[in-house]
């Protein structure tokens, strides 16, 4: 009971914050929930009763995450006990959403797949658990994470060092979701081995990439060109992810690679879209609060 109610019952409190219309009334290790939400408020505690019968510990974000999903009619017990695999500091990667959860699954199942979603919504993170995993079961050969170098605001020129010093700034997000699989020295030895490549998008034309896992970040600042270029350098035995938010275009002129894309190649097989939204963010509730205001700002506009 304490790790279903919480402490001092924090959780239950908490519960009750969020469904004002259900009575809950603990008598020793008996809950009885009643009134308008109570079918709802019944289906969270066998939720929260599975998830710490599979060794999941509740706290305030699990339990957030878990209120958020039974009340859309998801299942918090299928979502946060997915386990991808162990970080380098020893927890658990898994999904935090439904959202999440569809997007990792798609990836299993997909030679390509499109993880469209504005920030926060874990896609570039997830994109690399799932490369780090099928590298260690030995379902491919190497890591490729590419992202597209386009200036915003600034200027590569006045970036002291030579190119590659010039691009690191741009690759340093991959690098960072990287370090939370492997350790640096982990990561420094692979690259080394040529297991682990990271390069701006520019290097992939002209190659052909087998048997690897394959992450272009920040797609929606690729070009049309540049975006058809990358697609078909997948070779035999290779997996693609590609990541990209639509609200955040820095290319020149607009001409994003990834618009109008989905239409186009949502009928190929072993090819998925898998949308993410502002229910997805897993970073501070702030964020998903900003999302939801810039949303419905661009809807007011168009």
């Amino acid at each position: 009971m304490p790790g279903l109610l919480g402490q001092h019952d924090e959780w239950l409190e908490q519960i009750e914050a969020r469904f004002p219309d259900a009575d809950i009334l603990v008598r020793g290790n008996e809950i009885q929930v009643t009134g308008d939400q109570a079918a709802t408020v019944g289906k969270l505690f066998e939720e929260m009763i599975t998830l710490l019968q599979r060794g999941h510990r509740i706290d305030a974000s699990s339990l957030g995450l878990s209120i958020d999903m039974v009340a859309a009619d998801e299942k918090p017990s299928e979502v946060l006990t997915a386990d991808i695999l162990k970080s380098s500091r020893g927890g658990r990667i898994r999904p935090k959403t439904a959202g999440q959860k569809r997007y990792v699954d798609a990836i299993e199942k997909n030679t390509i797949t499109f993880g469209i979603g504005p920030a926060g919504t874990g896609k570039s993170w997830l994109a690399v658990a799932m490369a780090v995993q099928a590298l260690q079961a030995k379902q491919v050969e190497r890591i490729i994470l590419t992202r597209p170098a386009v200036e915003a605001g600034e200027r590569l020129g006045f970036l002291p060092g030579d190119l590659m010093a010039k691009i690191d700034p741009y690759l340093r997000p991959l690098y960072d979701a990287l370090y939370d699989m492997v350790d640096l020295e982990g990561v420094a030895k692979l690259q080394e081995r040529g297991v682990i490549e990271v390069a701006p998008l520019a290097f992939m034309r002209g190659r052909t990439l087998n048997n690897s896992f394959i992450i272009l970040d920040e797609a929606q600042n690729t070009t049309p060109e540049q975006m058809k270029m990358f697609l078909t350098r997948i070779g035999f035995g290779s997996k693609v992810v590609v990541t990209g938010d639509a609200t955040q275009i820095d290319v020149p002129d607009g001409r994003s690679g990834l618009n109008k894309l989905e239409p186009m190649l949502r009928n190929i097989e072993g090819l998925e879209f898998v949308l993410l939204g502002s229910r997805d963010v897993v970073r501070h509730s702030i964020v998903s609060a900003i999302v939801d205001a810039y949303d419905a700002a661009d809807k007011k506009r168009s």
